[in-house]
């Protein structure tokens, strides 16, 4: 469905989020808000404020077209807008308790949190509330991290960081949250809620808290979060407060496909519907969705030339720089790559992205030592950021480090289980090792999240090729040859190999004549499939069956600059030989009538 234009209340109400979230130190949120009304047409904001369309505190209904029904959406959330007395309860507490909110907003950027909350001990307005509670949350997490990073390097060392002091602010959160109905306060029990693995109540108070204040990313970030994959997302989209077709609900779409590596040419048309003049054509953040989008259909070359676009826009965007890295590296593209990383690190060398690009530049060098470095400086600097633990994998699978590749991957599965390359590392890592029932385990479990990978599905019948369970070997291969081009040989022909080991030769027959028709039929030049050419002319000569037919393979084999021609030279004689003792039969047995006649005359 196409997202409607953007209207003078959706540029009001995003104008309110940028500042309402700067002020309660939802950063990310802040700026997600800034950056999309800046991309927004300057004839458009201007309309906006003319027209005086001042987005009213905690309601929903300027986003909403007027002829949505909100009767569904609030039976399932169960909440109803704030009314006007209470907003203006809650503006005139704030104004009364501004200079201490304004002291603790300031304690907070500092990172001063326990003095935060001791300035705040005393509000009662929901916006010093959650200033407070959050500020508590922020000094556990800090906590938390300290008490994990002395226990590194020792079995005792949890997964991750444990904050004990989530149970206690979710009880106190929710009774706040319950009398308030506060937006912010519904965002924070969601977000306690996740962090105890309540998903479902994380859901639920994540959407009353998008109902009440849609303009809150954190709250789309979070709920994004608590979605396990696509058919979790299908069912939770028809529970938003907000129709299909609103600019809010396809970036959440887009998004969170996206973090689950799973976007569709749909996600690609929903970009560039939001891309339009009419919406936000000069959104950096949405052209960077539409990159990954690209990124994770694999068209790498789209991908580089929309983050060209990019920086071409912002030179000193940060943000998924590691995925164009990553992009690059795949290309092969030395001398951007190289650029990229040298630029870069001149001006934001402690971000953990800018780390994992000057790690790809050096993997892409050939120099393995050094990229782990920067992936290892990137994981320290975000002990939970996950490209850089699953590249680390990658290089230590490369230096056949099968043992730190294994802690490496394990260490981006406990940062998110929902990523399946860490999954598909785990079991690349276990094949090195030649624990194959291991390595089948975590194929399985990265096909679950990846159903259509052709990598993953072909990795796994390998193994079980390799454990010489030969039937589940080609029911894998056969899945890889969905998501598969018309031209994979490699799959094919592995295929074909094993029908041999299992004595069906008529059925690697029909693997090398498939491959042998669809690139003849696309004018192939003959060495991209003399391979099959060669194994059809065997099968001929030794079933003694359309010995015409391998003699004209082997002689368009025999005439190329395959590799195979030397065996094609020599399989042509046996041919010709074989063809000539046919003949030879067939005239011994055109004449063996007359000679019976002959002979019974005698008789």
């Amino acid at each position: 469905m196409a997202a409607t234009a953007v209207s003078a209340d959706l540029v009001a109400a995003l104008r309110d989020a940028a500042q309402d979230c700067s002020e309660r130190g939802l950063l990310v949120a802040s700026k997600w808000a800034a950056e999309l009304l800046v991309s927004i047409s300057p004839f458009k904001r201007k309309m906006a404020s003319a027209t005086g369309s001042i987005s009213r505190p905690y309601s929903v209904s300027q986003t909403l077209p007027a002829s949505t029904s909100s009767d569904k959406h609030s039976q399932i959330i169960n909440l109803q807008p704030l009314s006007q007395k209470q907003i203006k309860e809650e503006l005139e507490l704030q104004a009364l308790e501004s200079d201490e909110l304004s002291l603790g907003k300031t304690l907070m950027d500092n990172k001063q949190y326990t003095r935060a909350c001791e300035v705040l001990e005393h509000v009662s307005s929901a916006k010093g509330l959650f200033l407070k509670t959050y500020s508590q949350f922020l000094a556990s997490e800090k906590q938390a991290l300290m008490n994990w990073y002395r226990l590194d390097g020792t079995k005792e060392q949890p997964p991750n960081p444990l904050n004990k002091s989530v149970s206690s602010m979710l009880t106190s959160v929710s009774v706040m949250a319950a009398k308030s109905r506060d937006p912010f306060l519904l965002f924070l029990k969601a977000l306690f809620l996740h962090r105890l693995s309540r998903r479902e109540e994380a859901v639920e108070s994540a959407l009353m808290s998008i109902a009440t204040y849609p303009c809150n990313w954190s709250t789309w970030t979070l709920l994004g979060e608590c979605v396990g994959d696509a058919e979790e997302l299908s069912s939770i989209l028809p529970l938003l407060p907000l129709p299909p077709s609103h600019p809010l609900v396809q970036m959440f779409q887009v998004v969170t496909l996206n973090s689950l590596n799973s976007p569709s040419e749909h996600e690609l048309a929903i970009c560039d519907q939001l891309l339009k003049e009419d919406m936000f054509p000069k959104s950096t953040w949405i052209m960077s969705s539409r990159a990954c989008v690209l990124y994770h259909l694999h068209d790498f070359g789209q991908a580089e030339a929309q983050f060209k676009n990019i920086l071409a826009l912002d030179k000193y965007r940060v943000d998924d720089i590691d995925v164009y890295s990553n992009i690059l590296y795949v290309n092969e593209n030395r001398l951007e790559l190289s650029k990229l990383a040298h630029d870069f690190l001149a001006f934001d060398k402690d971000r953990p992205e800018v780390c994992c690009l000057i790690g790809n530049h050096y993997s892409l060098r050939s120099q393995p030592e050094r990229a782990i470095k920067y992936f290892k400086r990137a994981t320290q600097l975000d002990h939970t950021y996950l490209s850089a633990w699953t590249l680390m994998g990658h290089e230590f699978v490369e230096m056949k480090n099968a043992h730190a590749a294994i802690e490496a991957y394990r260490k981006a599965v406990d940062v998110n289980r929902k990523d399946y390359r860490a999954w598909y590392g785990l079991g690349q890592a276990y094949e090195l090792l030649s624990m194959h029932e291991y390595a089948l385990y975590y194929y399985q479990h990265a096909t679950s999240l990846r159903p259509y990978d052709v990598r993953i599905w072909q990795a796994q019948g390998m193994c079980y090729q390799e454990m010489n369970r030969y039937r589940e070997a080609i029911e894998c291969l056969k899945r890889a040859l969905i998501g598969a081009s018309q031209f994979e040989t490699a799959i094919r022909l592995r295929m074909a190999g094993i029908y041999r080991l299992l004595g069906e030769p008529e059925e690697s027959l029909a693997c090398h004549t498939y491959i042998v028709n669809t690139y003849s039929a696309d004018n192939r030049p003959i060495n991209e499939y003399a391979g099959s050419l060669v194994e059809i002319a065997k099968y001929n000569l030794l079933q003694n069956e359309d010995l015409e037919l391998a003699k004209t393979y082997m002689e368009r084999v025999a005439a190329s600059n395959s590799e195979h021609v030397v065996q094609a030279t020599e399989l042509l004689k046996k041919i010709k030989t074989a063809i000539a003792a046919k003949a030879r039969l067939t005239d011994v047995a055109g004449s063996a009538p007359s000679v019976q006649g002959h002979g019974g005359g005698k008789k």
